[in-house]
């Protein structure tokens, strides 16, 4: 069985038994796949808790990065082989699909690219390093304004680079340009106009997934990052809280 969802947060209550009952027949050979925004913020107390609580689940957790990781605490991981694509585990069972990489799950064919560009930093990049640093942080928190700090609550890894688009269309490259599901953070550009409304607006990753989906054959695509679950179009999914069985 293969099951998705969209943005944790790192708030992984929905994976409980009584939201989330299907687990009861659930194996580690079962997937469960987060759409970005999994949450692998920091080694605070309650993020090793809940990451232990998701150890002791019946079935395999598989997350796409969204544009609310940590980035640092990712490449410290070591990168490993499995089902096919490149991976990171953060746990038995919790597995990292790293971007441009296809996997071959329960007989069919998924290709994964996380990643996001941040829209909520209009008013700009905070650097802990910078002597005025506490003085702007509390002008804008008292202003309401829209920023992060850096290596704290942003990290430019969120957007991909050329490596890892390149990385993406060798291995679609190799299967054909033909795969089963697509999953993203963000979308394709013409999804996203579609479905975003005015709050945002096409960038070099929405452009490059545009490509994809032009080049590329495949029955659903599935995507997180807009805070909302809807049917965009007849193959293109949006993924919030709603968890939906895909095989």
């Amino acid at each position: 069985m293969i099951y998705i969802t969209g943005d944790c947060h790192g708030d992984y209550r929905r994976f409980s038994t009584e939201i989330f009952p299907e687990q009861k027949k659930m194996t580690r050979e079962d997937f469960v796949i987060v759409c970005g925004d999994f949450g692998y913020w920091d080694r605070s107390p309650e993020q090793e808790w809940w990451r232990k609580w998701l150890a002791e689940k019946p079935f395999t957790l598989l997350w796409v990065d969204g544009n609310h990781e940590n980035y640092d605490m990712l490449a410290e991981l070591p990168v490993e082989e499995w089902h096919g694509g490149k991976v990171q585990y953060i746990g038995e069972n919790v597995i990292h699909l790293m971007r441009g990489q296809v996997y071959e799950l329960e007989g069919c064919r998924l290709f994964a690219f996380g990643g996001a560009r941040s829209h909520d930093i209009h008013d700009g990049i905070l650097d802990p390093d910078e002597p005025d640093f506490k003085e702007r942080y509390q002008a804008l928190r008292r202003a309401g304004a829209w920023f992060r700090v850096n290596h704290v609550s942003w990290w430019k890894e969120e957007m991909p680079n050329a490596e890892e688009f390149e990385e993406g269309r060798k291995n679609l490259e190799r299967a054909g340009w033909q795969v089963d599901f697509i999953v993203t953070h963000c979308t394709a550009s013409s999804t996203q106009a579609l479905a975003g409304g005015l709050l945002y607006h096409p960038d070099a990753l929405t452009d490059y997934l545009e490509e994809i989906r032009q080049k590329c054959q495949y029955q659903r695509w599935f995507f997180g990052h807009y805070h909302d679950d809807r049917n965009v179009t007849e193959r293109d999914l949006m993924l919030y809280e709603q968890i939906i069985r895909i095989r």
